[in-house]
């Protein structure tokens, strides 16, 4: 099969390849709950670019070189003799995570905290290729109304979103304010979980005007360009000088992580989904103003249940922009420049 396989890390992203185009051998079945996927979209993440820049090195164990892609969804190929709850020519999804479901977190239905958990596509070969080697534990059909190449981002980028936006909603109340930043493959999708499970007000802060021009699309009355002016000070004037109950900080890089936790207010959460860089916050001001800062990991089996519903009765809608799988550096390069309109998805020839 046709992969896309990472070589050598770029630190630098200079590439301008930074993943190799390549026949490899098919995956087969080898376990008895064993499910072949051929897929049929794979979206690309900022996840990918920070693992072709060697962020995840150390965490992934991976040995290069090994194919790259956690947002995919297909049909299924074949199965694992034990496998009952898919049959070949099933469209699914599939959970970025393969779990034991036995470990005392997949027991509480936290799987996103696996013990013993494998990610395809950064701890091992992922969806970047014509076919993926999953477990039945990860996969859900998908209904008929849906395309797995449409929904393919919501694997990890949905199912994040909607992990997030679903833990902020709680901490909200009618009248209060919530900011995003970043208004891309992930944002744009939290956006509209928040509007479904909260009646706040949502800021919008980007530095794209792309991205700022889906959000005034998807309906976002308040939207402000970080770049030109301070987005801080635009946040209050919004909030009568006091910021939001919550921040979810879609970029975690650069100035949005300073900008971010300025932008809460006094008890409020400052919600952490995007990475790179690093958070730092004198301990007097978590105590004296109750702030609250919170991690965020994908989500749930459950969850991406949740979210597949809610895109099938049309509540959640995603934008994506297809690539062929051969022009994955394309696709790659389009969002490190921020030229990419929602979520970007490669599609492999044999899929069409």
């Amino acid at each position: 099969m046709l992969a896309a396989r990472l070589h050598q890390y770029d630190p630098e992203m200079r590439g301008p390849d930074f993943l190799v185009l390549e026949q490899v051998p098919d995956p087969a079945i080898q376990e008895p709950d064993d499910v072949l996927v051929r897929i049929d979209g794979a979206g690309v993440c900022r996840t990918d670019l920070h693992i072709i820049e060697g962020l995840w090195r150390e965490r992934s164990g991976v040995v290069l070189p090994y194919i790259l892609g956690h947002e995919n969804a297909g049909y299924v190929e074949a199965v694992g003799s034990a496998v009952r709850s898919v049959r070949p020519g099933d469209p699914v999804i599939v959970h970025p995570l393969i779990t034991d479901g036995l470990c005392p977190a997949c027991r509480r239905g936290d799987d996103m905290h696996c013990e013993h958990s494998q990610f395809p596509g950064i701890s091992r070969d992922g969806g970047f290729a014509e076919y993926l080697l999953t477990k039945e534990r990860s996969v859900v059909r998908l209904p008929d109304n849906l395309q797995p190449r449409a929904v393919a981002p919501h694997a990890d980028a949905g199912l994040t979103a909607y992990h997030a936006a679903k833990r902020a909603a709680r901490r909200l109340a009618p009248g209060q304010t919530a900011v995003i930043i970043g208004f891309g493959g992930l944002g744009h999708i939290a956006f509209q979980v928040l509007r479904l499970l909260s009646p706040v007000r949502i800021i919008v802060v980007d530095r794209s005007d792309v991205a700022l021009g889906l959000a005034r699309e998807l309906g976002a009355e308040h939207t402000v360009k970080a770049g030109d002016d301070d987005p801080v000070e635009h946040v209050r004037a919004l909030t009568d000088g006091h910021g939001a109950e919550v921040v979810l900080d879609f970029v975690g890089e650069g100035e949005a992580i300073a900008q971010g936790l300025a932008m809460t207010r006094r008890a409020g959460a400052y919600f952490v989904i995007g990475y790179g860089g690093t958070v730092q916050i004198p301990a007097i001001e978590l105590i004296a103003e109750e702030k609250a800062i919170i991690g965020n990991l994908v989500g749930t089996y459950s969850e991406l249940l949740e979210l597949i519903t809610l895109a099938a009765e049309g509540k959640i809608q995603l934008t994506v922009s297809y690539y062929p799988l051969e022009q994955v550096n394309l696709a790659l390069r389009d969002l490190l420049a921020g030229r990419v309109k929602g979520r970007a998805v490669l599609v492999p020839g044999k899929s069409g």
